[in-house]
C-alpha cells in the first residue's frame, strides 16, 4: 500500500482519537448523566484540558479534510510518490505531535507544528507539478 495511503488511514485513526478524548473529558468535567442526556438545557462552557482537548478536534477536523482530499486527488492524478509519501508523513506525525502539545497548553510550539503539518498538505499538492 502507498505511503500516503497508511498515512492516511492513520490520520483517520487520529481523528477518531481526537473526538473520543473529547468527548470522554467533556463528559467528565460534565458528568455521564449530562453524556447521556439530551443535551437540551444549557451548560458551563469546557474548561482546562477538556475546552482544550475540543478546540484541538475541531483544529483537527478542519485541516484533515484538505489533507485526505489532497492525498486522494495527488494519487489519482499521479503526482511523484516520494513527495507524496514525505508530505503525507509530515503531515500525520505533526498532527500526532499537536495534540499533546494542545491539550496540554504548551505555546509556540504547537503553532509551528500546526503549520508544519499545513507544509505537510502543500508538499502532497506541489507533488503534481
Amino acid at each position: 500500500m502507498a505511503t500516503e495511503f497508511i498515512m492516511l488511514a492513520l490520520s483517520i485513526a487520529l481523528g477518531l482519537a481526537h473526538v473520543l478524548l473529547s468527548g470522554h473529558a467533556a463528559s467528565f468535567q460534565r458528568g455521564y448523566g449530562w453524556a447521556t442526556s439530551a443535551r437540551d438545557q444549557a451548560v458551563d462552557p469546557l474548561a482546562h484540558i477538556p475546552a482544550r482537548l475540543e478546540r484541538a478536534m475541531r483544529n483537527y477536523l478542519e485541516t484533515f479534510t484538505f489533507f485526505a482530499a489532497t492525498v486522494m486527488l495527488t494519487h489519482t492524478i499521479g503526482g511523484r510518490p516520494g513527495m507524496m509519501a514525505a508530505g503525507s508523513e509530515i503531515y500525520f506525525f505533526s498532527r500526532l505531535v499537536y495534540l499533546p502539545l494542545y491539550a496540554f497548553g504548551v505555546p509556540l510550539l504547537r503553532t509551528v507544528v500546526w503549520n508544519v503539518s499545513v507544509l505537510g498538505i502543500v508538499l502532497i499538492l506541489l507533488s503534481i507539478l
